[in-house]
């Protein structure tokens, strides 16, 4: 059975920072990614420092060619864990495409497997969304600036969002698709500061080639947008774990001390499966990085921070 010094699952921006620099370090590392990330969407990311506007699949693209560089570091694609359990001195994986068609052991384990999104089931939204409609304001919101935008969602923390995503604009308005994200007593206080909440079912969203135009309500209304966010509903997906339960947050985020330890032994988590959830890129890889050092210094035995 093939020996790691650590197992990355998932590479993200997390994963593969976290790889990189536990190579550095001298450990051998494994990657098992199943090359489905969330930001698949996604046509140019920003906020990340000397890649703002770069494609995520590009950045992900220039990090696995970065890692060749460390004949210690091992990168699986198009892979996925299918079990993680406990073992002597650290863990078991199966690893395969679909079913586990090989067994590794690792002296620790990085969570570093994202977040499954959910979208609002608003007609023909996918054809808009990472293009004309995006979920990330501090990701987004620049290029949207001062628009007519939408903001369509069915959670509780709906108008708290609106009173973000209003910090980039004057006029926005709130579909709560038919649903009570929104209650009177907010969407009296989000009327006084400009933001009208249309609480309608959404029956089509109009524009071509993924430009969004218009959001058509029940009854035939068209209002008309020129860009907007969604707020989906994000889960981890951590059915692999078998006998270990890390503790987790009441939205089923892996929750972790400071340093990316979670409360089973050897097991740590960073990135967007870590609370409190979704980051921007450029934060889920300082995540990663921080990490790899904690790891490294767990299993020398030192505390130093250098």
């Amino acid at each position: 059975m093939p020996e790691y010094d650590v197992l990355v699952v998932g590479g993200g921006p997390a994963g593969l920072s976290a790889a990189l620099n536990l190579g550095r370090s001298l450990a051998r590392v494994l990657v098992v990614d199943a090359d489905r990330p969330r930001n698949a969407a996604t046509l140019n990311s920003h906020g990340f420092l000397t890649r703002d506007g770069v494609p995520p699949s590009e950045l992900r693209k220039i990090a696995r060619a970065e890692l060749t560089a460390y004949p210690n570091v091992e990168v699986r694609s198009r892979m996925r864990v299918t079990a993680l359990g406990a073992a002597d001195n650290g863990f078991v994986a199966g690893i395969g495409r679909r079913e586990a068609t090989e067994s590794v052991s690792a002296g620790a384990v990085l969570l570093a497997t994202g977040l499954r999104e959910t979208l609002p089931e608003v007609p023909n939204l996918r054809g808009f969304y990472g293009m004309s409609l995006f979920s990330c304001a501090a990701c987004d919101a620049w290029e949207l600036r001062g628009r007519s935008l939408a903001l369509i969602g069915e959670s509780a923390d709906l108008a708290d969002r609106a009173r973000l995503i209003a910090h980039w604009t004057p006029r926005l308005t709130v579909f709560t698709h038919g649903s009570e994200a929104v209650t009177t007593t907010e969407e009296a206080e989000l009327a006084s500061a400009g933001v009208t909440v249309v609480r309608e079912a959404i029956t089509e969203l109009v524009g071509d080639r993924g430009r969004i135009e218009g959001v058509q309500v029940a009854g035939g209304g068209v209002h008309a947008v020129d860009g907007g966010f969604v707020r989906p509903e994000w889960e981890s997906d951590l059915s692999f774990l078998d006998g270990i339960s890390p503790r987790r947050d009441a939205d089923g985020h892996v929750v972790t001390d400071r340093s990316g330890r979670t409360s089973v032994g050897g097991l740590y988590a960073a990135g967007d499966v870590a609370a409190p959830g979704p980051q921007q890129l450029i934060v889920a890889a300082g995540a990663g990085a921080r990490v790899a050092a904690v790891i490294t210094h767990d299993a020398i035995g030192v505390a130093t921070t250098h």
